[in-house]
């Protein structure tokens, strides 16, 4: 925005400056425009002066001729050198145009950019919320893991403890658990392994 902004006020000047150079060289223009009728003016009353052949008559008339040649020269310097001024301005014109052009084409890959990058946001924020629904996940699975090897330490307590009595006797090989004065009740509904048999 201010690449563009100097630009516009840089084009400006020149175009500003530009008219006044045009309206100098107008007023130019209009100058030897008039000196031109002048002079032809002057150059009729020469012709009228041939006619009556009169030697004062023709000196009065070329007095004013007598500096004509510096005068046109002077006007053609000036003209050139004005020339010239109005080449350097288009040709500061032109560069500007060129860079209001390029700076186009870097708005134009900036509003990518920029749609990109809100692309790139949208997306980060997708993957937090999945990240953040993996640790509760894998939380859960923690919780759940937990309780699994514990109530598989319950079982093997148990198990042992049967097999101890088994051995000692004080348990008959045919006896079912649930016969058994030591059964303890399988893990509530939210457990996700229950006892399917003590026996080995």
């Amino acid at each position: 925005k201010d690449l563009k902004m100097a630009h516009e006020q840089q084009k400006k000047s020149l175009e500003e400056e530009f008219e006044k150079i045009r309206l100098s060289l107008q007023d130019q223009v209009d100058t030897l425009t008039f000196q031109n009728r002048s002079l032809r003016d002057r150059a009729k009353r020469f012709e009228e002066a041939l006619r009556k052949s009169t030697d004062e008559q023709i000196v009065d008339a070329l007095a004013p001729y007598k500096h004509i040649d510096e005068d046109l020269k002077s006007l053609k310097e000036v003209l050139e050198m004005k020339n010239q001024q109005i080449h350097q301005q288009e040709l500061k014109i032109s560069e500007l145009e060129k860079i209001a052009e390029k700076n186009v084409h870097l708005e134009e890959r900036l509003q990518v950019l920029q749609q990109q990058n809100e692309d790139l946001r949208e997306q980060i924020d997708k993957n937090q919320a999945v990240s953040r629904q993996l640790s509760e996940e894998n939380a859960n699975l923690q919780v759940h893991v937990e309780m699994e090897s514990k109530e598989k330490k319950r079982l093997s307590r148990t198990n042992e403890e049967l097999l101890w009595r088994l051995q000692t006797g004080e348990l008959s090989p045919h006896m079912t658990p649930s016969s058994s004065p030591i059964h303890h009740p399988a893990s509530g509904p939210g457990s996700p392994a229950r006892p399917h048999s003590y026996h080995q």
